[in-house]
C-alpha cells in the first residue's frame, strides 16, 4: 500500500463530525473527549487550545492511519484510505479489525466493503443520525473514484 496519510477530503468529515470542542465533555456514550474527538487520557475539566486540538488530530489521525495499513491487505486509493482513516478514527482500529467491512475489502470485494458502512450507525445500541450521516459520507468517498473528490467536498484541496 502506499504510504498515504489521511488528506483534506478524510479530515474534512472527521471535523464535520466531531466539531471542534475546546473544554472536555461526555461524548453520546459518556467517554471524556476534547479537541476534534480526542479521547485518550480526557478527564472532566480538561481543557485545550485550538493548538493542542489541532495536533490531538494529528495525532490520532496517525493511530488511525496505523491501524488501517496494518489491517488492509489490499491496495487502496486515496478517497478509500480517507474514507477508511475517518471510520477508524471515529470506531478504533479494534472494531475495523472485526468488522465485515475489512473482510470483505480484504477479500478484493470493493462494492460490498462499501455497502457495509451504514452498518455502523450506532452508539451504545441507538442509532444516531449523525453516525448515520457520516457513515454515508464515508461510503461515498469511499465509493468515489479521486478526480470528483471536488464535488462531495467544496473547499477540500
Amino acid at each position: 500500500m502506499n504510504d498515504f496519510h489521511i488528506a483534506n477530503p478524510g479530515l474534512d468529515i472527521i471535523k464535520l463530525f466531531e466539531s471542534l470542542r475546546l473544554k472536555a465533555y461526555q461524548d453520546s456514550v459518556g467517554v471524556w473527549t476534547i479537541g476534534w474527538g480526542h479521547t485518550k487520557g480526557v478527564k472532566a475539566g480538561d481543557t485545550c487550545t485550538v493548538s493542542q486540538a489541532d495536533q490531538y488530530l494529528r495525532d490520532d489521525c496517525a493511530d488511525a492511519e496505523f491501524d488501517v495499513k496494518r489491517l488492509v491487505k489490499v491496495p487502496l486509493n486515496q478517497n478509500q484510505f480517507d474514507a477508511l482513516g475517518s471510520f477508524t478514527f471515529n470506531l478504533g482500529g479494534p472494531n475495523l479489525a472485526k468488522s465485515t467491512l475489512l473482510r470483505k475489502l480484504n477479500g478484493a470485494d470493493y462494492v460490498g466493503a462499501a455497502l457495509e458502512f451504514p452498518r455502523w450507525n450506532q452508539a451504545g445500541g441507538v442509532v444516531l443520525p449523525g453516525l448515520v450521516k457520516r457513515r454515508a459520507a464515508e461510503q461515498t468517498l469511499f465509493s468515489m473514484p479521486v478526480k470528483e473528490v471536488s464535488c462531495l467536498f467544496p473547499g477540500s484541496t
